[in-house]
């Protein structure tokens, strides 16, 4: 972290890259800024609402766990939204028509014999039921974007589940069984954690080289520069955010990067070696490793030090993974997103 960093201010502003777009989230208002397929910028915006909750989920630790179901949540809903604003669904509903246009063609160029019907009596057009009206035309790639989603969802769930927990214990397991001089919990929680690292390194190589998901990295990028712009208190236009560092230590990649080395101490305090109650205890203590990274990524926002330097270290050399730089058409867009949530008054967004 360069002196000039460190000299910045500590806004509570933060970002989301979105499918063609970035979200931005201020202390009063949230904004999507979305490029459309024709190539205009479509906003949407909406003041934050903040939940009413009991002390008990303001404490440290505590916070972090429904601060990240809330972001998940929410952040699902955003990716949904902008989905539909960059123009997807539009084009999702074209390829259905084309589908039915030339399934209809082929079964013309072969017709089948149909018996014949007594011809129904014509029903006038404000007598048919309301249930047999045709829906909305883009109800049906609607639907068809949120299966994806969420099937998306639920397999991704299983798979981090596997990947990240069940098959580095289960692995370990076997090294023991060839080399049992290795049955010690600290090697143990060692290797599983640095074998955690590596799959979700080697996933995040293997996920950039995916054309989408490299406009997304992009995007990410765009966000990361113009909340810099923003912090160093500079006029936000293209050309000033081009020129700031895209790696940031208040992301959600260095989030996870801080969960995966929480989760190496957790490890090693975890006595258990049968794989499925292993598997459960972790899955229990999964609370306690969020809250944890969550303290300390917020930490890393609010401080500069020797200490909050070593812990954004490794988050911010993955960001070499999950940022990219972006081009100046995406710059427009994270610039118009955090224009709409700048609060008027410049102490509010502080942390």
């Amino acid at each position: 972290m360069s002196k000039e960093q460190a000299c910045m201010k500590k806004t509570s502003i933060g970002g989301q890259a979105l499918i063609e777009g970035v979200m931005m989230r201020g202390p009063k208002r949230t904004a999507m800024a979305v490029r459309h397929t024709s190539g205009e910028i479509r906003m949407e915006e909406w003041d934050n609402v903040a939940p009413k909750r009991p002390g008990l989920r303001k404490c440290p630790l505590i916070r972090g766990i429904f601060n990240y179901i809330d972001s998940m949540r929410y952040g699902y809903k955003c990716l949904m939204r902008s989905a539909e604003l960059c123009g997807l669904e539009d084009e999702l509903e074209n390829a259905l028509e084309e589908e039915k246009a030339g399934k209809a063609a082929a079964a013309e160029e072969t017709p089948l014999p149909v018996p014949e019907e007594p011809v129904a009596e014509a029903v006038p057009a404000d007598e048919v039921p309301a249930a047999a009206e045709e829906k909305p035309k883009d109800s049906k790639a609607s639907v068809m974007m949120n299966i994806v989603m969420v099937v998306g969802m639920v397999l991704g769930i299983v798979l981090s589940l596997v990947l990240f927990i069940w098959l580095p214990i289960q692995l370990f397991n076997l090294l023991v069984k060839v080399w049992e001089p290795l049955d010690n919990r600290y090697v143990r929680g060692i290797f599983e954690g640095l074998l955690r690292i590596v799959i979700f390194l080697g996933y995040m190589v293997a996920v950039s080289r995916m054309k989408d998901i490299r406009r997304t990295f992009q995007y990410h990028g765009a966000e990361h520069k113009t909340i810099f712009c923003y912090e160093k208190g500079l006029p936000l236009t293209v050309e000033n955010v081009r020129l700031q560092s895209r790696f940031h230590p208040r992301c959600g990649t260095s989030f996870l990067v801080l969960m995966l080395l929480v989760g190496i101490v957790i490890s090693i305090l975890i006595p258990i070696n049968h794989a499925v109650l292993r598997t459960v205890i972790k899955l229990a203590l999964l609370p306690v490793t969020v809250g944890v990274g969550y303290e300390l990524i917020k930490l890393a926002g609010r401080k500069d030090n020797w200490f909050t330097k070593v812990i954004s270290a490794p988050g911010l050399w993955v960001q070499r993974l999950t940022t990219i730089e972006p081009d100046d058409g995406m710059i427009e867009c994270a610039i118009k997103a955090l224009e709409a949530v700048i609060p008027e008054d410049p102490e509010a967004d502080k942390w």
